[in-house]
């Protein structure tokens, strides 16, 4: 490829050529300017560095995370040359994945011997295994007149994982004391719940009913009982995996949201000792997890929720629910993922929620769909525009009426938008864990 500057160099040949209309040796000095130019181009190919003199590579994490942008880490090398020349490097991700339109094409300036390493970041919308293509990149000659390109090989296969980020996020700031950082309040308090912690000199603002009177006798000087928040709980993810869940909120689907949101709640309860467990439903159910204690549970939390996949089908809360009720006896907190339907789909929630709550401590947790909030209030000017509004309206004031009806009957909810969905379902686990509700 030809730069300006060769391109200049070569249209000097005109010059000449013009000017033989009035001096016609002027013929031979083009052919001359074009054998010199020519000679130059191929000159400065010949010293520029070919394909072989490069060496590149991608990097990023074994596992991609949904829904959130993921680094990836191009490294170039130069192994031989005579002076720095600048590149351009393009990359092809899947082609489902989103890109920053400043990272389609990424440049640097290479030294020989030195090697340059390049960050950008991708966005996959969706679960699964994706494939990144081959590596292209341009770099320039010695003297500037040519650039040449070449096309290596990198392609690969790559699994996208529910959100891992968040997860490495929280554990990063969990070890600094920074949780407020990603929106969560401090995830421990000293002095409520009911286990034992430890024995400590009283201070003016504790209870009188925590002293522990022995050990005030022993010391001559009043000692209290510090307490913490019970560990070994119960709790439980019922995951709607039907028909709306799988209705995408921008580029991402209900669902997948709903799966970073259970798999950051597991992670943050299986590190303070809780016991998590999953269920999976449509029509029927897909996927059982009785509740367990440990990491081992968030890995095999993390490999089923990687492989669901959304069915296009009705949900049936009766034979959801009916599970639970056969597999879990002992109480637990649980948190029903799912989307409000129809009127009749809504009321057969409502009545198995209020069912749940004779054993359990039930929530149903709900994402916001910005799209029907959005054509509620738009200018209603065009026929299909007042039609849109009411229809959206409609839609809005069923899912209130529903959502009413069940803080009514004493049944939590959560109706939060999609992108603050992980956070405020750790900020409810949380409270109910410091008021010892669970």
């Amino acid at each position: 490829m030809i730069t300006w500057r060769g391109a200049a160099l070569l249209g000097g040949t005109g010059i000449f050529l013009a000017g033989a209309t009035w001096w016609p040796e002027a013929v031979y000095l083009a052919l001359g300017w074009l054998a010199l130019a020519s000679a130059l181009l191929v000159a400065d190919w010949g010293l520029s560095p070919g394909p072989e003199a490069w060496d590149l590579s991608r990097h990023h994490e074994k596992r991609l995370s949904l829904a959130a942008w993921n680094p990836v880490r191009l490294r170039i090398c130069l192994a031989q040359g005579l002076r720095p020349v600048p590149i351009w490097v393009r990359d092809t991700p899947p082609a489902s994945f989103r890109i920053r339109d400043e990272d389609r094409v990424l440049t640097a300036r290479v030294a020989p011997g030195q090697e340059v390493r390049l960050t950008y970041v991708v966005y996959p919308p969706r679960r699964g295994d994706h494939a990144f293509g081959d590596l292209y990149l341009r770099w320039g000659s010695v003297l500037g007149l040519v650039r040449r390109q070449a096309r290596f090989p990198g392609a690969v296969s790559v699994p996208v994982y529910p959100n891992l980020a968040d997860v490495r996020r929280y554990d990063l700031l969990v070890r600094r004391h920074r949780e407020r950082e990603i929106g969560l309040r401090p995830v421990r308090r000293r002095g409520d719940g009911s286990e034992f912690e430890r024995l400590r000199e009283y201070r003016p603002d504790d209870e009188y009913r925590h002293i522990h009177w022995k050990a005030t006798a022993r010391r001559r000087r009043p000692i209290t009982i510090e307490f913490q928040t019970e560990r070994s709980q119960t709790l439980m993810a019922l995951l709607d995996v039907g028909r709306l869940m799988r209705s995408p909120v921008g580029p991402v689907a209900k669902m997948d949201y709903a799966i970073n949101a259970v798999l950051l709640w597991a992670y943050v309860a299986l590190r303070k000792g809780d016991r998590m467990g999953l269920l999976t439903f449509a029509d029927r159910v897909q996927h059982w997890l009785p509740p367990r204690e440990g990491m081992g549970q968030f890995l095999r939390m993390l490999e089923l929720l990687y492989r669901v996949q959304g069915q296009p089908v009705e949900p049936d809360y009766t034979q959801a629910m009916a599970h639970l009720a056969a597999h879990q006896r002992r109480r637990a907190l649980v948190l029903v993922f799912t989307d409000l339907t129809a009127s009749l789909t809504s009321q057969h929630l409502v009545a198995q929620m209020l069912l749940l709550r004779r054993r359990h401590l039930p929530m149903l947790v709900t994402l916001r769909d910005p799209t029907v909030e959005s054509l509620a209030r738009q200018p209603a000017q065009e026929p299909i525009q007042v039609y849109q509004r009411a229809v959206a309206e409609r839609l809005l004031e069923e899912r209130a009426l529903v959502l009413q009806q069940l803080r009514r009957q004493g049944i939590r909810t959560l109706d939060v938008a999609a992108h603050r969905l992980s956070v405020a379902v750790i900020d409810e686990y949380l409270a109910l864990k410091e008021r010892m509700q669970i």
